[in-house]
């Protein structure tokens, strides 16, 4: 037999037998076969592609490998003798032992009946189509193919869904493959799932979609989310409005068109052996081809060009369009791929706008369509409506304002405040919503009218909208009606005080104070001034910035404090933001929470939370929990990477040796009396349900896992690692801790000046602005930090409600307030002025809850 260019010198059995997992990794990786000798006989080590019958396990003889180890010299005999031998990984096929005579009489399968059919997984015989010269190639004249179109008509095939995309691709045609490609957070697969509600639900034919990625769970919910307008985070936690559920009921009766397929070993094979069998076919959506190499998902890395082509060809035989989703827009990956029509989003300036540009195969880009990103409700929106006009025109808010796309966008931006999943805005808001999403519905337009000038009423009295993704698109949507004519500052200070909210007097120099937001930082300021880098001068009282950059300098393993610009802006470093700090921004579902005014005594205004218990939470009172040196306590033993972070990629589970970021799917969490563990990382998943995080994170969610909180640690997709440290910043909280135990029984302006250089330096860690300099520049060391502290600040409230405790809010790293018996704070609190303690009191339901410098 002659050797083939992939093949190896031959080797012997036993030599074969001790390499055996390393030979089978060259033939599933390289698709390289060896040739393997025992006495006078000879066999082969294949991949899977020189055979592909193999990969059906029922058909021959299948050994997972540490058996075929055992056995080995025995199974390279009868492989030898015509006998294949199917080597398996677990339960999946990896490599295959054949003869070294490959004539068809020494194979034992219906392959040798038929060298030239078609094989198992779509693959052909190696051996050509011997008897390809006996049935001629049809032709067709110009005439054929003329009068095909006349008498076809309109392709009719399936759309997407939305008129600017469709106009612009003609929909999707038969017989070819259409790539969409984006990068990740862009939203590539919601375009794949429009189409597949589009052409299951609404044209009611069949649709294969094929998830390798996502799971069935995760895509049932997406069409909940894209269907009934409801937060897609929010229904990954397994609560669903009555609205919800009656839709999710509808779609399980309409379900049986939409075939789902997600087992995360799928190749394209799998897609072409299936796909032939479904009476009635009308779509296949494979979600998604993975331009990152992962061992886990065949539909990944190098093997994509093979599966484009095999996707290719299944389009071609069955006369169906395919439609793969890539999560990459590099040129040279598509020029790979190959695909008859690619579709590429690209996001715009505009944030509200992306843009799909479509290009066919032979003739380049042949038009271009805007789509709207509505990623929370999992669905792309048509951006080729022409804008309404404002509600607040001299012509009035008449029908077109009121009953137009702006109105639904409102009654959208609505409902999760009227389905009670958030809260945050007065209650006279809520009802007027609720009234005018139930208008939207039904399409009553006058009713609209009547609604409008009430709701804008109630809306001026809101002086500091939620700062959430929720509260900001409600604000946003209301933002075309205007405001009403009432709404000045004197009579919007009547409104408040109708609606029962505190109205301050104004300050003394009889100006009103701007009114700030004080409950959180800000994402895009951190507080620091130019000097801020300076260290401190010899005698100042805590000269926090020197002792940080001791504490990093004595460190062993040579921490780098300093990324270089030049590489800021790629690699892990623009991954990384305030949002992956995992604080809660959480008030139990069954309390009301309202944002009053509030003056402080230094004239500033501010606004607090008043919070109404219902009565089914019997006798008690608040009873609040500050956490003392929540940040520095943290420093104690955050796990993080001193060294740059390496692209470690997926990975089949955390390695505790490592520190970094991992990109996750976010857990259900279906407890209503505690915020889901990952804080407002839950809230803010991209399109694939996925978020990144920090190592922190991920040890609380194994810890969850370990203690049967949690059904199984959510998938690794990506990783960017360095070797972990737990002790960079000990010396800094040791040297913290001491000075805060001499400080705070001083008090006055030494313990004021303390924690305004411990803020300081721990801010220095990551400054935001370019111009402010720093000792350090290490976003994830920030980061991780303050991971930490959520983690345990979570953990210790956790414990509480375990305990039978009643857990009524949970935000930042420091505040729990809890529903107690007078004078009785949760035991697993202790109470003191130290680290790792926490100060508390008691307040009425209903009274403003102050914080910090109140």
């Amino acid at each position: 037999m002659s050797q083939s260019p992939q093949e190896e010198g031959a080797i012997n059995a036993t030599t074969a037998r001790n390499s055996l997992y390393s030979l089978v990794k060259l033939a599933e990786e390289e698709g390289r076969t060896t040739v393997i000798t025992k006495h006078k006989v000879r066999a082969l080590l294949a991949p899977l592609d020189r055979f592909p019958a193999a990969r059906k396990t029922d058909a021959f003889p299948a050994h997972v490998l540490s058996t075929a180890q055992r056995d080995f010299g025995d199974l390279v005999a009868l492989a030898a003798k015509g006998q294949p031998q199917v080597l398996l990984r677990n339960t999946t096929p990896v490599a295959v032992l054949l003869p070294a005579d490959s004539s068809p009489d020494a194979l034992s399968s219906d392959m040798a009946a038929h060298p030239g059919a078609a094989t198992a997984g779509g693959a052909v015989n190696r051996q050509g189509n011997q008897d390809r010269g006996s049935t001629p190639r049809r032709l067709a004249t110009l005439g054929d193919a003329i009068g095909s179109v006349l008498t076809d008509g309109p392709v009719g095939g399936p759309t997407f869904g939305l008129p600017g995309l469709d106009a612009a691709t003609g929909g999707l045609q038969r017989g070819k493959l259409t790539l969409v490609a984006a990068r990740p957070s862009v939203g590539g697969s919601l375009l794949g799932l429009a189409a597949a509600r589009t052409t299951a639900l609404v044209d009611q034919v069949m649709v294969l979609y094929a998830a390798s990625g996502p799971n069935r769970d995760d895509i049932f919910r997406r069409i909940i989310a894209a269907e009934a307008g409801g937060e897609y985070a929010r229904l990954k936690q397994g609560r669903l409005t009555e609205h919800e559920q009656q839709v999710a009921h509808r779609l399980v009766q309409a379900g049986d068109l939409l075939m789902i397929d997600d087992g995360s070993d799928l190749r394209a094979e799998d897609i072409a052996e299936t796909a032939p069998h479904m009476q009635g076919l009308a779509l296949v959506v494979v979600d998604r081809l993975q331009a990152a190499h992962s061992a886990r998902l065949p539909l990944s890395g190098d093997r994509l060009p093979a599966a484009s082509q095999v996707l290719a060809t299944l389009a071609r035989t069955l006369h169906v369009p395919v439609l793969a989703i890539v999560d990459s827009d590099d040129p040279a990956l598509l020029g790979l791929l190959d695909a008859d029509i690619t579709l590429t989003l690209t996001p715009t300036e505009d944030p509200a706008k992306v843009q799909v540009t479509v290009a066919e195969r032979d003739f380049g880009t042949i038009g271009s369509a805007y789509l709207k990103p509505d990623l929370i409700h999992a669905r792309f929106l048509d951006a080729s409506t022409a804008p309404l006009e404002r509600a607040d025109s001299p012509a009035g808010p008449g029908p077109a304002a009121a009953g137009g796309t702006t109105a639904l966008e409102l009654a959208e931006a609505a409902l999760p405040y009227t389905s009670g999943g958030h809260q945050g805005i007065p209650a006279a808001l809520t009802h007027e919503l609720a009234a005018w999403r139930t208008a939207v519905a039904g399409g009553d337009h006058e009713a609209l009218k009547e609604i409008l000038p009430s709701l804008l009423q109630a809306a001026a009295t809101v002086s500091q909208w939620p700062d959430t993704h929720e509260g900001h698109l409600l604000a946003a949507a209301l933002r075309p009606y205007g405001t009403p004519d009432s709404a000045g500052t004197t009579e919007a200070a009547g409104q408040s005080d109708a609606a029962g909210a505190a109205v301050p007097a104004a300050a003394d120099n009889g100006q009103a104070p701007a009114e700030v937001a004080e409950d959180e930082e800000d994402d895009e300021e951190d507080g620091l001034a130019p000097g801020d880098e300076e260290d401190e001068p010899e005698n100042h009282v805590f000269p926090a910035l020197k002792i940080l950059k001791d504490s990093v300098g004595r460190s062993k393993m040579h921490p780098i404090r300093v990324i270089r610009k030049e590489e800021r802006d790629s690699g892990p470093w623009p991954l990384i933001s305030e949002h992956m700090d995992g604080e809660p921004r959480w008030v139990h579902p069954d309390v009301t929470a309202t944002r009053v005014p509030h003056i402080r005594a230094n004239g500033r205004r501010v606004r607090r939370d008043q919070l109404d218990v219902p009565d089914s939470f019997g006798e008690g009172v608040l009873c609040l929990i500050d956490r003392n040196g929540s940040f520095p306590s943290a420093c104690s033993a955050v796990p993080l990477a001193p060294n740059k972070l390496l692209h470690t990629g997926p990975l089949d589970a955390y390695d505790k040796a490592g520190a970094g970021i991992y990109l996750i799917d976010i857990p259900a969490w279906t407890r209503t009396d505690m915020p889901h563990p990952l804080g407002r990382i839950a809230d803010r998943p991209d399109e694939d349900g996925r978020a990144w995080v920090t190592t922190p994170h991920i040890k609380q969610l194994m810890k969850l896992v370990r203690d049967h909180h949690l059904d199984a640690m959510p998938t690794i997709y990506d990783s960017w690692t360095g070797k972990a440290n737990e002790s960079l910043f000990k010396p800094f909280y040791e040297a913290t801790r001491k000075a805060r135990t001499e400080l705070v029984q001083v008090g006055g302006d030494p313990y004021k000046a303390y924690k305004t250089r411990l803020s300081i330096a721990l801010r220095l860690l990551w400054p935001k602005r370019p111009s402010q300099r720093s000792p350090f520049w290490r976003p994830d060391w920030r980061m991780s930090m303050v991971a930490e502290a959520s983690v345990r600040h979570w953990t210790v409230a956790f414990k509480a409600v375990q305990e039978g405790h009643t857990l009524v809010a949970l935000r930042n790293v420091d505040q729990a307030i809890f529903w107690t018996p007078p004078g009785t704070p949760p035991s697993t609190y202790r109470i003191g002025t130290g680290f790792g303690e926490v100060k508390s009191k008691f307040v009425k339901a209903g009274e403003t809850i102050l914080e910090g410098d109140d």
